[in-house]
């Protein structure tokens, strides 16, 4: 059967009339409005991932070209799984073994840690029970009694597909001896049902300090784990977690990601294990004078420590008209702000209306205040790339005209990754009036070009594994909101006003600055408003409409993003959308 008619059969299960429309666009040669009608309202089914795994997820196939393969390895590594034995019904340990019996790949062991004994446990050699010492962890335990390069923790009643161990054992192959591993992960019923799948972003340790991302799905190296034992009493809290913490802090080792379902989970931890968690995160973070505390929906937020004499931070906001606008952002700023030294200016781009220049005699006895003219045509690259020559700090910070302060210590959270020596662009979370998330980091590639994560998420929800709530590695950040090393804009040199005067020009000096080997990162606890565009105007409308597409076109040419694959975004999800929604793509079916 063709890609579409296995999309049409499946659609046809659920929305027969929006199959059969999509039928006859393909059957009068109209395919690509065929295939869009298909998948129309797809991701907000109920079974959507279920039927996303029938669709596009090809286990089977997978098994059979590994199996193939890995006939003809002359090296064949052993793998240790082990399981901590518990509270988990027979019956969850039963089906948990089975799926590793099942395993077309037969170089593994498991160790089973609990009181040693082998009630219960098939007749196998390659299945071990492993008692743990009286004050060491089943993770000790483990490493200590391992046989094999790397060790596999399978959580209480964690299922393994058909491929996982045959991928894994390809990653051993085909990286270092000391190489760390992780990949994707879902739930499972007991029933057989399968939901809330976490295609997770590639390896970045900010994230690791957040939330633990690895712990449910990982291959950790054994002899650079014993390395590391014994654990202290402060890191058996959560000893998984305390032992990847370590294993990637300098020097860290290969850490890969395998973007593929490697786990069916029985449950998530989150919360309950939260102060464990954070417990072992500040004992970590303690020789970096660096500090934890819990943060919403089960993660963590490390506390990075801030320069004893604060540098100056010169905050430049371009603005012409809109005195509304600018009153508001500049009375938030000067009344909310908790960061000591800071200054602020306001580059003045051919504003015509009176009360504009009343703001501007309002504001310039400010001592902290100072108002310059551009007169030249709108270029908003250029017209910070000049006021930025006259800043005095050794911080900038990019401000729209339309934003407004809501959290107190938004600079000093901003500063807290700023001042960090590998830090490149550091960006907020920015809020519509109406307290939904308009910025969360940007994702290159979204939309063949670069799209906002999480718009539209209300801020009291989780969204996608939280992801719109944690610090953590952005590709790119928005210049609405942005603080930089003036030093560092200089060696790039600055935001593009030759081809980049209104668009993309934030997306393009963030690329630059991780191109220069700076990260970029995002700051969840950076909370503004922003009233999106409103001096700006509409990109679309028509006398924009040609200067914004050649715009897209320099990001598109400069930095592929037709093609980009964002590393903080997954293969497995949609380009076209910024709420994380799966991509029902296979082999085109045009």
């Amino acid at each position: 059967m063709s890609p579409f008619y296995r999309e049409f059969m499946e659609t046809l299960r659920w929305r027969p009339l929006q199959a059969l429309t999509g039928l006859y666009w393909h059957l009068t040669r109209r395919r690509l409005r065929a295939i869009h009608c298909l998948r129309r309202d797809w991701h907000t089914a109920s079974d959507a991932y279920m039927r996303w795994t029938r669709l596009v997820e090809r286990n089977g196939a997978e098994v059979e070209r590994l199996a193939a393969e890995s006939a003809g390895w002359p090296d064949r590594p052993t793998l240790s799984l082990f399981v901590e034995t518990g509270a988990e019904p027979p019956a969850a340990l039963a089906a948990q073994i089975a799926s590793i019996l099942g395993q077309p790949w037969a170089e593994w062991e498991l160790l089973v840690c609990g009181d040693g004994s082998t009630a219960g446990l098939p007749d196998d050699p390659r299945i071990r029970p492993i008692a743990v010492a009286r004050g060491a962890t089943a993770l000790e335990a483990a490493l200590a009694a391992a046989r094999g390069s790397h060790l596999l923790p399978l959580a209480p009643g964690a299922i393994l597909p058909g491929p996982a161990l045959l991928r894994w054992a390809e990653a051993v192959r085909a990286t270092p001896p000391a190489t760390l591993a992780y990949a994707d992960e879902d739930l499972i019923a007991p029933d057989g049902e399968r939901s809330a799948p976490w295609f997770k972003p590639a390896w970045q340790r900010e994230l690791l300090l957040s939330q633990d991302y690895l712990s449910s799905c990982c291959l950790v190296p054994v002899e650079a784990g014993r390395a590391l034992l014994p654990l202290d009493p402060a890191q058996r809290r959560a000893p998984l977690y305390a032992l990847l913490l370590e294993l990637t802090h300098d020097p860290a080792p290969p850490v890969i990601h395998l973007p593929h379902v490697q786990v069916h989970l029985g449950q998530r931890e989150a919360e309950p294990g939260q102060a464990n968690r954070v417990a072992v995160l500040r004992r970590h973070l303690a020789p970096l004078c660096a500090d934890a505390e819990a943060g919403p929906f089960g993660t963590h937020r490390a506390i990075w420590p801030l320069p004893a004499q604060p540098p100056l931070v010169s905050i430049v906001i371009p603005t012409r008209d809109k005195a509304h606008l600018l009153r508001a952002c500049l009375d938030s700023v000067l009344g909310k702000t908790t960061w000591p030294a800071f200054e602020i200016l306001v580059v003045d781009n051919n504003s015509e209306e009176a009360a504009t220049f009343a703001c501007f005699a309002d504001y310039a006895a400010h001592p902290a205040v100072k108002v310059l003219a551009d007169p030249r045509p709108y270029n908003f690259s250029a017209i910070n790339n000049r006021a930025i020559e006259a800043a005095r700090g050794d911080y900038v910070c990019l401000l729209n005209n339309d934003t407004e302060v809501i959290a107190p210590q938004w600079l000093d959270e901003l500063m807290r990754q700023a001042v960090r020596p590998e830090a490149g662009a550091v960006g907020a979370k920015l809020l519509y009036p109406d307290g939904s998330i308009q910025h969360a980091g940007v994702v290159i590639g979204m939309g063949n070009a670069a799209g906002h994560a999480h718009r539209l998420l209300p801020e009291g929800e989780a969204g996608y594994f939280a992801q719109a709530h944690v610090a953590r590695e952005a590709t790119a950040v928005t210049a609405a909101c942005l603080v930089v090393g003036k030093r560092k804009l200089e060696t790039i040199g600055g935001l593009d006003e030759d081809h980049l005067a209104i668009a993309y020009n934030d997306v393009d000096l963030c690329l630059k600055l991780r191109a220069a080997g700076w990260t970029n990162f995002y700051v969840p606890t950076a909370r503004l408003f922003h009233h999106e565009s409103v001096s700006r105007g509409d990109d679309f409308s028509p006398e924009h409409n040609q200067r914004y597409l050649a715009e897209l076109k320099v990001l598109q040419e400069r930095w592929g993003t037709a093609t980009f694959i964002d590393p903080l975004h997954h293969p497995r999800l949609d380009r076209a959308s910024d709420q994380y929604a799966m991509a029902f793509r296979m082999d085109d079916p045009r």
